[in-house]
């Protein structure tokens, strides 16, 4: 089934984990043999040619580079020039798969139903098709200011976050607290006039009401899962659920296990050792799909990859393309087609199509 999968941080991957997404996973982890400096070296499960097998034609793609001031002690560039740097560096990732034929950037609607009809009608069993993506910026703090956003937005980019963790330039994110205040009010504006979408996935719960409030333009949450059944500040309340739900937004549901399970430890909890699997993923949509009262709302945003691997991902997902394996999953749970069909993609086109419009 033709699949979109909503946050996906590719470059970051190419980049910083040095890794050669034209390869399939086996060989990216042979080459990661016996490397100890991240704790998912040799057990990636993303890459161009697994999200063809998996018919993952069309993604959210990231770009993610952090600010951090002197007092904060997070992973991060030393100045928002040096973080924008590192974002136009991963940019350049993209256009050289898209040189390569790997990838098509996707930004607008006719863009969009070109790329959906040559994955699902006119050129389906072509196995070397280029894996549309949609330039997503996962925390804002790389913006120096607001000629920089429409230089972006120049560059394709589609859809911001405005925090990512910690305290940031224009939001507060996860694990953080307070308000956006003025720089942050500023973005949105700005956002809103260029027909941003605003991704309010990270945001801590005062920036994410304000940015509501304060934000009139088309908002998703591309990689979250449920607070009541996972007790975090990343995670999403019911009374968040229920907003989003009111804005039209699209929630994908995240494959990180301790999003998924909840007393995860990290560096001691296995997938298996908490029956971390894709049945999890399905209790999170259950969840929202009561309070929304349908399917509308779900979708896939799997985050896999980003910065985890096969240790702390869903036990049986050995790639990415193992979600696949969903549909029979969601039908044994009573969902219908029509059901898995919105989760898998119906529910993301339909947003970006009224979007985009």
């Amino acid at each position: 089934m033709f699949t979109i999968d909503a946050h996906l941080d590719l470059s970051m991957n190419a980049l910083e984990w040095n890794r050669d997404l034209r390869l399939p996973v086996t060989s990216i982890n042979q080459r990661e043999e016996g490397l100890s400096d991240k704790p998912d070296r040799a057990k990636a499960v993303v890459s161009l040619p697994e999200l063809r097998k998996g018919q993952i034609g069309l993604v959210v793609a990231t770009q993610i580079a952090r600010y951090v001031a002197p007092d904060n002690h997070l992973p991060g560039w030393h100045s928002p020039a040096q973080a924008w740097a590192q974002t136009q560096g991963q940019l350049a990732w993209y256009n050289a798969m898209e040189d390569a034929g790997e990838m098509v950037q996707i930004n607008n609607l006719e863009l969009l139903n070109e790329h959906i009809s040559r994955w699902t009608i006119n050129e389906p069993s072509d196995t070397n098709k280029p894996i549309g993506y949609i330039l997503s910026l996962e925390g804002a703090d790389s913006i120096i200011n607001m000629d920089y956003l429409h230089k972006a937005h120049a560059n394709g980019l589609r859809a911001i976050g405005p925090a990512h963790y910690g305290p940031g330039r224009y939001a507060q994110g996860t694990d953080a607290t307070g308000l956006m205040g003025p720089k942050g009010h500023e973005l949105l504006r700005e956002m809103e006039k260029l027909n941003i979408i605003l991704d309010a996935t990270h945001l801590c719960d005062d920036s994410f009401w304000e940015a509501l409030n304060h934000f009139n333009g088309h908002v998703w949450a591309s990689h979250n899962n449920c607070r009541s059944l996972v007790n975090h500040n990343r995670q999403y309340s019911d009374e968040q659920i229920k907003a989003l739900i009111e804005r039209g937004a699209v929630i994908g549901l995240a494959l990180d296990a301790w999003m998924m399970v909840p007393g995860w430890v990290r560096g001691q909890s296995t997938p298996r050792g908490t029956g971390c699997n894709l049945e999890v993923m399905i209790n999170h949509l259950d969840h929202i799909c009561q309070i929304a009262g349908n399917t509308l709302h779900v979708g896939v945003g799997s985050d896999l990859d980003g910065a985890f691997g096969k240790e702390q991902c869903p036990y049986d997902i050995q790639s990415i393309a193992d979600l696949q394996n969903i549909p029979a999953i969601m039908e044994k749970r009573g969902y219908t087609q029509s059901d898995i069909n919105n989760l898998m993609h119906g529910n993301w086109l339909r947003f970006l199509r009224k979007a985009w419009r």
